[in-house]
């Protein structure tokens, strides 16, 4: 076998000296620093905050801006060059508006700086992988000028040529535009995405185009990633989910525009069902001044009949699998709409709603023919909406439950636990799972629950979409129920209350957060939990920084909705070869402001670790590959030096 492979890969490489060359490329690459991740967390829609992140890279742009010119070049001069690296089309578009500037003598001093800039951010890399990254257009003549030699006087002319004739020929915007782009793809080699792209923002359609255009990264799923993914299957609890969230944030544009999904046969049930009734329990959280109040009333009556057709799907869910052991979420047939009250584990509260005009109090958890014709309706525009099915199969090809990488363990949520602190067991299906083993046996059946042919496995796996978005056991979602039928419906705050996993009391210990990695494969002291999902509350003086540093919640809130509770824009971590930097990030207003103004989220970055030696690529998991394939060259070298294989030119 070993034999064999030898010779397969001598295809490749035909002799010594294409080997021996191979060797030594890889030997070089393992001395490089190692690339900068970073990690963003429940972006929750927010496109605008999410593309800026992207494009700052944290901060990462203004330290390499700084380190590059921090003795150079003012404050503001710095802070407009950071802006014409995130903005260079609208930044240029400003610029040639005002006639104080003579366009020439501006391109010429801002190509200088973006050579330099791209020139330091490139320097991580091989050649090779920098030309591959370059864009085709300007990719030959972005190599010469960040490649050469600028201290050496005959090369100087040429350089100034280069950038002199760009100039002449009308062609400076889209070098800028190019060097822009190019010094954002250096800054940042991969990106972790810790769940939550999906949830109450505007545009996570927008998101998700954005990271399928990414040139590296990885997804852990969330509890509203899953949901929509459970929606794209076709899942009729999901798709409700999904439409009542819509509904009740204001953002029916995202199914209609963003997705193209028919939602007027909806609308028509919703005005014949509702016509009369004000759905007074189901206000609008709507953003002030970037919502048509036009639509307010129509979006509350669909907002209510989008809840109760999802509390009658999730009840016959729940009927269908007692061993969920879920009966608490059965609500409807508790309600006695004559006394218009409810009984929840012995005491009787008062309904601020009575007006259910589609409840069979036969048979409570059946849809009406009219919920099931509009249900059948959105079910059949989920599952044929291209760009939809798009999104969820690069979720589904990038992400997963959880990610080891770099010897970091990343995940969304919580790792189940007992209140014991050890890790708890699980039933799915008849068998019991804890830890590593209850993840992977989870997202094999969320794959099913998309991709499977055969209708039973498909139908398991698609009530595991809905499991995996809302019960108590669920990784992702970590509370012991989701109180939504009590919030809307029952006054009292004490039905309100969901439950944290124990999880949440035990992992600032340092006993958990080694078990859990340990768990998870990863014995190294330097290893960390990278952790999204729960608001930091800031404001509160809680901290993003888990025992001792070795476990790390990125999740601050991305959500405009979230900012009030937490008091910042959210945290986001990147690791470069020196360690961990933490950013808290204030709200950012707008791409107007920030092109206009030069202004950027102001950041307060937190050293979380500094390594005592810094990291390479040999530290790293592409590493541990390249040096696998070291070790086969070396083998194959071999093979040619005694004979056992035959050079060929």
């Amino acid at each position: 076998m070993e034999g064999h492979y030898l010779r397969v890969l001598s295809k490749q490489f035909p002799n010594v000296a294409s080997t021996a060359t191979e060797i030594i490329n890889l030997q070089s690459i393992l001395s490089l620093p190692k690339g900068t991740e970073h990690y963003l967390s429940d972006i929750h829609g927010e496109h605008e905050q999410f593309a800026h992140v992207l494009k700052n890279g944290s901060g990462a742009v203004k330290r390499k801006i700084d380190e590059e010119f921090g003795n150079i070049l003012s404050e503001k001069e710095r802070r407009d060059l950071a802006t014409l690296i995130y903005y260079p089309k609208e930044r240029i578009r400003m610029i040639q508006e005002e006639s104080s500037w003579n366009m020439d003598d501006w391109y010429v001093v801002m190509i200088n700086r973006l050579i330099q800039v791209c020139k330091a951010a490139a320097s991580k890399y091989t050649r090779s992988k920098v030309r591959k990254a370059l864009p085709k257009d300007f990719a030959y003549v972005i190599e010469e000028l960040i490649t050469g030699r600028r201290d050496h006087s005959d090369q100087e002319a040429y350089f100034n040529e280069i950038i002199h004739t760009v100039i002449r020929i009308g062609k400076a915007p889209e070098l800028i535009v190019a060097l822009s782009n190019a010094i954002s793809r250096f800054v940042v080699d991969h990106l972790h995405i810790v769940g939550d792209i999906y949830d109450r923002g505007p545009g996570p359609h927008i998101c998700m185009d954005t990271l399928m255009n990414y040139h590296s990264v990885d997804i852990q799923w969330g509890n509203h990633d899953v949901v929509w993914m459970g929606a794209a299957a076709g899942q009729l609890a999901c798709i409700a989910t999904v439409l009542r969230f819509s509904a009740r944030y204001g953002n029916l544009d995202i199914i209609e525009d963003g997705y193209g999904i028919n939602l007027l046969p909806l609308f028509k049930f919703t005005m014949e069902t509702y016509k009369e009734d004000p759905c007074s329990c189901f206000e609008l959280h709507y953003r002030e001044g970037e919502y048509d109040l036009a639509n307010a009333e129509i979006d509350r009556k669909m907002h209510k009949a989008m809840a109760i057709i999802q509390f009658k799907v999730e009840g016959q869910l729940i009927k269908q699998h007692p061993e969920w052991k879920m009966e608490d979420r059965l609500l409807l047939d508790k309600m006695d709409l004559t006394r218009g009250i409810i009984k929840i584990d012995g005491k009787e509260y008062r309904l601020l709603d009575q007006n259910f005009p589609t409840l069979n109090p036969d048979d409570p958890y059946a849809l009406s023919k009219e919920e099931a014709e509009v249900m059948e309706k959105l079910r059949i525009g989920f599952i044929k909406c291209e760009k939809l099915q798009n999104h969820v199969r690069f979720l589904y090809r990038k992400g997963g439950l959880y990610k080891t990488y770099n010897s970091n363990l990343l995940f969304h949520g919580c790792v189940p636990l007992d209140e014991k602190g050890k890790l708890k067991e699980v039933e799915l299906y008849g068998k019991k799972y804890k830890g590593k083993a209850l993840y992977d046996a989870l997202e094999q059946l969320l794959r099913k629950g998309y991709y499977a042919i055969d209708p039973e496995e498909k139908k398991r796996g698609m009530d595991m979409l809905w499991y995996t978005w809302c019960h108590a056991n669920s990784p992702v979602f970590g509370k012991d129920k989701m109180a939504t039928f009590e919030r809307y419906f029952i006054e009292e705050k004490e039905t309100h209350v969901e439950k944290k996993n124990p999880y949440y009391t035990w992992y600032d210990k340092e006993e958990t957060v080694t078990m859990i990695l340990n768990e998870f494969g990863l014995h190294s002291p330097e290893s960390h939990i990278i952790n999204g999902h729960v608001p930091v509350e800031a404001k509160k003086g809680e901290l993003p920084i888990k025992c001792g540093g070795r476990l790390i919640v990125i999740d601050g809130g991305f959500s405009k909705a979230y900012q009030p509770k937490t008091g910042i824009a959210g945290y986001t971590l990147t690791y470069n070869s020196y360690g961990f930097l933490l950013a808290a990030h204030e709200p950012f207003e707008s791409v107007e402001k920030a092109v206009e103004t030069g202004q950027d989220i102001h950041s307060d970055t937190v050293l979380v670790q500094h390594v005592e030696r810094r990291k390479t690529v040999a530290d790293t998991d592409i590493g541990e590959g390249i040096r696998e394939n070291i070790k086969e060259l070396e083998e194959l070298l071999e093979a040619y030096r005694t004979g056992a294989l035959v050079e060929k030119e």
